[in-house]
Parts: structure tokens; C-alpha cells; sequence
């Protein structure tokens, strides 16, 4: 016998004959028991998924007559499924084999292992072989409910991506004709595919089809600007311009396939479900609910984004709730699950910013770092553009209100966001169609349920009288009761009575966070706390203390003063009582209710001295760790001198300037709320300087208005400490971030008052490197003549000094300006000596810089073989140094330069590849670079 939904609903009997499966809701009924085979499935979802939300007050006693005529129709076939009744609901068992959905999922996925291993022969037979499974559209013979229907986009979806490996295998193995057949048919079902197309673009190009390949890049573009009102993402329009330049490389067949031909990433980074998850039924329903409405009655695909604001005060169980439903529904998302805890209400803590947050959402799919853009406006597009085709549900948890929520939102069918917040968020209901979810604590029965879950219902049974004063005194709070029932476990020789007692007895509550509520969280929380080693609970109070809710172990070494290797055992205590949560390998938060209990603690316990010593560790670990990594991007930069840390600071090391960039990139956002905590706590030092220490990375990234952000705290720090020479480094900070923003005014006039500090302070280094500041700042501003007097003056103090580094820099800037003067062999002479300077001296990141000189030089001299292989000098360089600020820069030139030399066609792939780039950093020179292009 043989059981089919991959096409019609189908079920043979030994001799592969057609089963007669009743009247449609009956043969529904079977559909939905088979998809979640081995599933028990609620008599309350299988009535609303046969009469679609509307069952009739027969509804009940119907469903039970149609599971005892499939088990009268199925019992006497040899080998057929089995229908039974399982609790309040029902489950099919499906002997292994004769069920080709599983079959397929296990062929797809023994296919795509074997892609990845790069066995092709294999990864081809398996891929048909899964395919050939399919009949048509998976019951097409039903009319679904909604869950059905989402389930059979899924699946959907899983045959499409099935389709594109084996289109990649065949490529890979040279079989373009098969190739480009299988890539387009799959665009003909779904011709917004993406990966597709350039799967089809590449099979045509090695065939010999260059109009073939341009003309399948045409047909994507226009189905995604008419069905989506989307462009095609920047790998693809990458491809299309290596096609048109003839790229040699997309002419071989054995290459691996490109980046735009991979598997997208698909992230799966829900938190672990809840352990003894009860009670919230209702809850759950009502979320089945709003994911059904998704889905468009004639199946055609979701209607719109539904956006359920879980709200609720805390401690209620919004985030407990969200994942225990993320995971229940995660396979209705095949492209991924991401989740974010978005800190909107994390005391001491800044919220994330809607900036952060999309960059860690767009890194889940693993966009590099330095691609990711700068500006609000410009990281919404990518991130809706990636979302655009794709199944994928996003948890935004704790977030703090909708404006924070609204840019995180995707705009694409098919994607789920669910928002938990205290807050109402009522402006997303009003604004944005959000289906509001509001939690409250709770039920007494949802409680028992909970306790008896995790004690065990024989020793709750035993004491109803303790247990209802356990569940009266935690105000039936999750969180509350979660950390009873611990205690509870972990003393089983302990009465419940006493406990309830211990709870009668507390007085106190957390002040601020209770809501009116009357749960004693303090007592509930010191139980798990008391119970810790002393080191333990030491450490959990000094992180209470901390800048950011977010701490790697090694900055926790530093934080406590002690070695990693004593530190990381007692994290892991931590962890497992509950009191904090690693939430990435090697990365440690709190609950939020959770830090401001250590952080109450360490100061009732701590002295002031000792929070003071644990705070200084903790600013010193991250400003000195910060400065290491500085010094590997830019170790040529004009050093700055720092304090000795405190004892027991263990910075971490870095062997390679990849590693620092890693790093900062990790720690961007705890670096900047450091340097908010250090001027808070008047660590005033601290906070200039390690703005200073982020100012390279974050100037690279195009975070410029970070950049100026921490800057403007770090001036305020050196007016508090009337610092002069903090004060001037600053201010040459917050002109950087000027400069970058197109607001060249104010840096010039910021730069003015940092070069009189630092002449005051008579440090000939930092005069001339501001003097060079002011030359590139009023270069921008077509002023050249001026820039050369403050060049000249640079070079002038530099070599009085024996400043190597210096004097080649500003050789090069000299050379840039003469060369804009139209003083070419001048500037010639200047930058060759530059270059043969920063060689010797080994400074790849101005190395950079006058290659980007020599390829302006050489294209104004005619020479444009020699141009572009200048530009492509510093591009290189560039991108090993990750500065994208500099790359976009000198890609412009390179478009120029081949535009010179005639070849248009290069010139509008690389200014397509600038734009891409400063798109993406929101930087204000885009709108010259789009002019470029037609």
C-alpha cells in the first residue's frame, strides 16, 4: 500500500488500488492527521481546520464519526495507516516506506548533504529521485483549512530550493542542457527566484548563450519590480555585470558556483523551548488564529504580515509564550527563525536601537559585516529585499515601543513578526494592523498545572493547601512560580508548607518593577541566589554592575578580577540556576528583573569601594582590549597614552587585524554603552578614550553616526575633566564623523579649535595630523590651494619631528591635490616617493591610499592600463582591511578610469558595485555615483 499528499490525496491497498476516503471534510481530516503524522492533534484544531474556523454545533460529534470511518476503511488493509484516539485528540501512525512525504524530505536532504560534500553524481540522483515523488500541487483535490494551506506553501517552497540544488549540482557537474531546462522550469512556476536566475544566467554563459544569460537576468528583474516593487539584490546585479564585461571565470564549468548560486542562509535561532511549558491554551489558540489568517482563502499565498504584540508586565511569561509558539509552529517557516531581544526595558542597559537591531537581524542570514549598510532607510531595504520570496518568523522580544519595532517589520508575504513588549503597542495597532495579544498572569487552574508539571503532581496533590498559598503569595507569575518549583526540586525532602510559609514570611519587594503586583521576587530570586558558592555569588553581583546586560567570559575575568579559568565554571553555576542565560556560545545575559536584583544586592552587600574596583575592572578591560584592537587595524595611527589597567584586567589578544575587526564587531554596541556608563560613573577618561579606541572601526563600517554620538559624550567628558589634549582628540573624532556626513563646514571649524589645543600643547605629531585633516576636509570643498598650505605645514612639523609615517602621508595628500590641480607629474613625483615610503614602513591602509592616488594620476596622464591596475591595488587592500569607505571611493575611480579607456561596460559594473556599497553606508556621495549610471 502506498499513502500520498504530494500531489492528490491518495491512499492504495496492497494491490495499489485506489482507496475510496469518504466525503471531503473526511478526507480533510485524514489530510491534516498525515501531514503531522505521529502527531497528537487537538480535537479543537482538527474542527477548526475541517469547518475553517466556523465548525457547527454538531461539529464535534461529526469529527468523531469521521475518524471511526477511517478506521473502519483502513483497519482492514494490510500495512495501511492507523487512526486512533490519543487524549482530547486524535494521531495516524504510517507504516516506514509507503509515505512519500516523508521519503522526500529524507531524499532532499541525503541530496543536499551530499552537495555540501561535493559528491554531485550522487547529490543529482537523490535530488530526482525526491522530485520525482511529486504529482502536482500537494492536495490539490482538498479544499484546505488554513493550517493545510500554509503547510502546503511550505512544502512549496522546499521543492522550489530542492529544485535549485540539483540545477547547482547539474552546473557543478558540467551538464549545462539539463541545467538550464531544470532552472527554467522552476522560473517559469516561480519567476522571482533569485538564486534561480543566476543559476540560469551561469548555465546559458557557459553555454555559449550570452543573450540567453542577460535575457533571464531581464525576466527576473521585471517579475520582482511588477509582483514586488523590488530591484534584484547586489549579487545578482554583480553577475549580470560579469556577464556583460565577459568575466573569464563564469566560463568554467568545474568552478564552484557563485555566492548568489548558494543555498540562502537559514537561520535557527529560536532560544530553547521552555522545559514544563503549561497552561496558555487560549493564548496558543489565539496565535494559531492569527497565523492562519495569513493565508488567502484560494490559497494563492499570505495576504498580508500579521504582527501579534505580546504585551504584559514582567515576570508574566511574554517571552516563555512566544518561543514555546515559535517552536510549535517553526516548520510553517522553512526559511528561518530568528529571534532578538530588542532590551527595551533593560534597566542600566540602552535600548537596542532599530539601527542595531536590523544589522543583527541581516547577519542571521549572514550578510557580511562590512556589506551591512549604515543609514535606517538603507538597512530596511536590504533587509526587506532578503526577506522578499522567503518563509521566515521573527521574534522581537522586550521591545520598548512601536518606533522602535516598525523598521524591523518585513514587508514581504509569507514572513511572521511577533512583537513581546510591556507596552501596548498601541501605535502598531493603529499604524500597522497589529493583532494585539495582551497576557495577563496566570489562571489558578494554569498554575497548579505549571507546579504540578515540574514538582510532580502526586507531591502537589499531597499539600492543595500549600500550593494554593505558593500560588496566591507568586500572584501567579511564571517567572515566580518557575523559581518555586526549582527550590522545590532541588529540596524534596522540603515541605511545600514550608515554603508557603517562608513566602508569608518575606517582606520587600523589587521596588519599581512589581507593577502593583504582590509577588515577593526578592525571595523567590535569593533562594536561587543563596543556594550559589560564594564565588558564584560574588560574580553575579558584580554583574549586576555592568554597562550592558550582554558579557563574554573573558570580560567577566576581567569584571571579577580573576582568571578565565576560575571565572567560566562559575558562569556556568550561574546558567544552570537560572540566573543567567547563555544565550550564544560564550556570551552571558540577565533577565532584566534578574540585573536589577544582582545590581541591589551588590549594593546592600558590596562597599562602595569594592563596586568602584569591579567597575573600573570592567571599563579597563574594555578600553584597553579596544585600544589592542585599534593598534592591529591602524598601527601607524598617532598613539594615545593610556593609564596602566587595574589589577586582575586580563585584555583579550589579537594575532591578526581580522580577529580585531571580529571583535569590534561583536562588541560595537557594549563599547558604546560603556562609554555611557563611564560618564556616567565620572570615569570620565575612560569614555573619551575609548571613543577614540572605536573611531577607526566605527568610520570603516560607516557607522558615522555612532561615530558622532561618542564623540559628543567623549567632548563632554574632557570639558568635565578640562583635559585639553582629550578635548582635541575629540574634536579631530567628531570632524571625522562631520566630514563623512557631508557637513564639512562643521568640521572645519571643530578641526580649527583641535589644531590651536594641540599647538598650545606643543605635540608637533597631532598638529600635523590635524593640518591634514583640514587639507582633505577643504579638498572636499574644491578649496585645493588652502589644502596644500596645510599640507605643506604638516610635512613641515613632521620632518622636524623624524616622523617617517607622517612625512609619507602627507607626501601622498600633497600628491592627491597637485593632481587635482592638474599638476600631474608633480603629483606623480610626490606619491611614487609616498608609496615607496609606506612600503618600507609596511602601513597597508595608506598603502591603499596612494595606490588610490597613482590610479587618479596615471588616468589624468592617459595612462589607463596603469590606472586601473592602481585602483584595483587599493581595492584589494581595502577590503582585506575592511574599510568601505575607502573601497566604495576608489571603485568610483576605477569606473572612471574605464570609462576613459572606453569600456563602458566595466566602468557601469564597478559604479554599480560603488553605489551598492555607499547605498548601504547611507553615505552622501551616493546620489553623485547614481548620476553615473543610466
Amino acid at each position: 500500500m502506498r499513502v500520498r499528499v504530494l500531489g492528490p490525496l491518495a491512499v492504495t491497498d496492497e494491490h495499489d488500488q485506489p482507496l475510496r476516503l469518504g466525503p471531503p471534510k473526511q478526507r480533510t481530516l485524514l489530510a491534516f492527521l498525515l501531514v503531522r503524522a505521529g502527531t497528537v492533534v487537538p480535537a479543537r484544531v482538527l474542527l477548526s481546520e475541517v469547518w475553517d474556523h466556523d465548525p457547527p454545533n454538531s461539529g464535534l460529534p461529526n469529527l468523531r464519526m469521521y475518524a471511526a470511518n477511517l478506521r473502519r476503511l483502513l483497519e482492514p488493509v494490510p500495512g495501511a495507516p492507523a487512526v486512533r484516539r490519543s487524549g482530547s485528540g486524535y494521531v495516524i501512525t504510517v507504516p516506514d516506506g509507503e509515505y512519500d512525504l516523508p521519503r522526500w524530505r529524507e531524499l532532499v536532504q541525503a541530496g543536499r548533504s551530499a552537495l555540501d560534500e561535493g559528491s554531485l553524481d550522487v547529490a543529482v540522483e537523490r535530488l530526482q529521485a525526491g522530485l520525482a515523488l511529486w504529482r502536482g500541487e500537494p492536495l490539490a483535490d482538498l479544499e484546505l483549512g488554513p493550517t493545510l494551506t500554509s503547510w502546503r506553501h511550505a512544502i512549496q517552497e522546499q521543492r522550489m530550493t530542492a529544485t535549485e540544488d540539483l540545477t547547482e549540482a547539474l552546473l557543478r557537474l558540467g551538464k549545462l542542457d539539463m541545467a538550464v531546462e531544470t532552472a527554467g522550469d522552476l522560473l517559469a512556476w516561480a519567476p522571482t527566484r533569485e538564486r534561480g536566475a543566476g543559476l540560469l544566467m551561469r548555465a546559458r554563459y557557459q553555454s555559449g548563450d550570452v543573450a540567453g544569460a542577460l535575457a533571464a537576468y531581464e525576466a527576473v528583474r521585471r517579475a520582482l519590480a511588477e509582483s514586488l516593487g523590488l530591484q534584484p539584490g547586489p549579487e545578482l546585479r554583480d553577475l549580470q555585470a560579469r556577464v556583460l564585461r565577459r568575466d573569464p571565470e563564469l566560463a568554467s564549468v568545474t568552478r564552484q558556483t557563485a555566492a548568489v548560486h548558494a543555498k540562502p542562509a537559514v537561520p535557527r535561532q529560536l532560544p530553547a523551548d521552555v522545559a514544563g511549558f503549561a497552561g496558555r491554551a487560549g493564548y496558543l489558540d489565539r496565535l494559531d488564529d492569527l497565523l492562519a489568517r495569513t493565508t488567502r482563502p484560494n490559497g494563492e499565498g499570505p495576504a498580508a504580515v500579521v504582527i501579534s504584540a505580546i504585551a504584559g508586565t514582567a515576570g508574566v511569561g511574554k517571552t516563555a509564550l512566544a518561543v514555546h509558539w515559535a517552536h510549535r509552529v517553526a516548520d510553517e517557516f522553512p526559511d528561518g527563525q530568528i529571534y532578538i531581544n530588542l532590551r527595551g526595558y533593560a534597566p542600566g542597559a540602552a535600548a537596542m536601537s532599530p539601527t542595531d537591531a536590523l544589522r543583527t537581524l541581516l547577519e542571521a542570514f549572514e550578510v557580511p559585516p562590512q556589506r551591512i549598510p549604515v543609514s535606517l532607510d538603507a538597512q530596511i531595504g536590504m533587509y526587506r529585499s532578503l526577506l522578499g520570496g522567503r518563509r521566515v518568523l521573527i521574534v522581537l522580544d522586550n521591545a520598548r515601543d512601536a518606533e522602535q519595532v516598525r523598521p524591523l517589520l518585513p514587508a514581504s508575504p509569507g514572513c511572521l513578526a511577533v512583537v513581546t513588549s510591556r507596552n501596548q503597542l498601541s501605535g502598531l495597532v493603529a499604524a500597522d494592523g497589529a493583532h494585539l495579544l495582551t497576557v495577563d498572569m496566570l489562571t489558578t487552574d494554569e498554575a497548579w498545572e505549571m507546579l504540578s508539571s515540574r514538582i510532580g503532581a502526586e507531591r502537589v496533590a499531597a499539600e492543595p493547601d500549600a500550593v494554593a498559598e505558593i500560588i496566591t503569595a507568586c500572584a501567579r507569575l511564571p517567572m515566580a512560580l518557575a523559581i518555586v518549583a526549582a527550590r522545590a526540586i532541588a529540596h524534596p525532602d522540603f515541605a511545600l508548607s514550608d515554603l508557603a510559609e517562608q513566602l508569608k514570611r518575606a517582606g520587600g519587594r523589587l521596588d519599581g518593577l512589581d507593577n502593583g503586583d504582590r509577588t515577593s521576587m526578592r525571595t523567590v530570586f535569593s533562594w536561587s541566589y543563596h543556594a550559589l558558592s560564594p564565588d558564584a555569588a560574588q560574580l553575579f553581583r558584580v554583574l549586576g554592575l555592568l554597562p550592558s546586560l550582554d558579557v563574554t567570559a573573558a570580560a567577566a575575568a576581567s569584571f571579577a578580577g580573576r582568571p578565565e579559568r576560575e571565572v567560566r565554571p562559575l558562569l556556568a553555576e550561574l546558567a544552570h540556576d537560572h540566573l543567567l542565560t547563555e544565550h550564544l556560545p560564550g556570551r552571558y545575559t540577565f533577565h532584566d528583573l534578574l540585573r536589577t536584583y544582582a545590581n541591589e544586592l551588590a549594593h546592600t552587600i558590596d562597599s562602595d569601594a569594592d563596586r568602584q574596583a569591579a567597575t573600573r575592572r570592567a571599563l579597563d578591560h574594555y578600553l584597553h582590549t579596544a585600544y589592542a584592537a585599534d593598534r592591529l587595524l591602524r598601527p601607524h595611527r598617532e598613539p594615545i597614552i593610556l593609564d596602566p589597567p587595574a589589577s586582575g584586567v586580563t585584555p583579550e589578544p589579537f594575532d591578526h587585524h581580522r580577529r580585531a575587526l571580529s571583535w569590534f564587531a561583536a562588541e560595537h554596541s557594549v563599547l558604546l554603552s560603556a562609554i555611557r556608563h563611564a560618564a556616567d560613573v565620572n570615569l570620565n577618561t575612560h569614555a573619551w578614550q575609548l571613543a577614540w579606541a572605536m573611531e577607526n572601526y566605527l568610520d570603516w563600517q560607516g557607522r558615522h553616526r555612532e561615530l558622532a554620538t561618542a564623540m559628543q559624550i567623549a567632548l563632554q567628558a574632557t570639558q568635565r575633566l578640562a583635559d585639553p589634549a582629550g578635548r582635541a582628540h575629540a574634536l579631530r573624532g567628531m570632524a571625522r564623523a562631520q566630514t563623512q556626513m557631508g557637513r564639512h563646514d562643521d568640521a572645519v571649524v571643530l578641526l580649527e579649535e583641535a589644531l590651536e589645543l594641540f599647538a598650545q600643547l606643543g605635540d608637533r605629531s597631532t598638529q600635523a595630523a590635524t593640518h591634514r585633516n583640514l587639507g582633505m576636509v577643504l579638498m572636499r570643498k574644491g578649496r585645493h590651494r588652502d589644502a596644500l598650505h596645510h599640507e605643506q605645514q604638516a610635512l613641515d612639523l613632521l620632518r622636524a619631528a623624524g616622523h617617517l609615517t607622517g612625512q609619507a602621508m602627507t607626501l601622498n595628500n600633497m600628491g592627491y591635490q597637485h593632481a587635482l590641480l592638474g599638476e600631474h607629474h608633480k603629483a606623480l613625483e610626490f606619491c611614487q616617493q609616498a608609496l615607496a615610503m609606506h612600503q618600507e614602513i609596511g602601513d597597508p591602509y595608506e598603502e591603499a591610499r596612494t595606490w588610490d592616488s597613482l590610479g587618479l594620476i596615471h588616468s589624468h596622464l592617459g595612462n589607463h592600463s596603469e590606472s586601473i591596475a592602481c585602483y584595483r591595488r587599493a581595492i584589494a587592500l581595502c577590503q582585506d582591511l575592511g574599510d568601505r569607505n575607502s573601497e566604495a571611493e576608489t571603485l568610483t575611480r576605477l569606473g572612471d578610469a574605464h570609462k576613459a579607456a572606453g569600456d563602458q561596460a566595466s566602468a557601469h559594473a564597478v559604479w554599480r558595485q560603488a553605489l551598492d556599497i555607499l547605498e548601504e553606508l547611507g553615505h552622501p556621495d551616493a546620489a553623485q555615483v547614481r548620476a553615473r549610471l543610466p
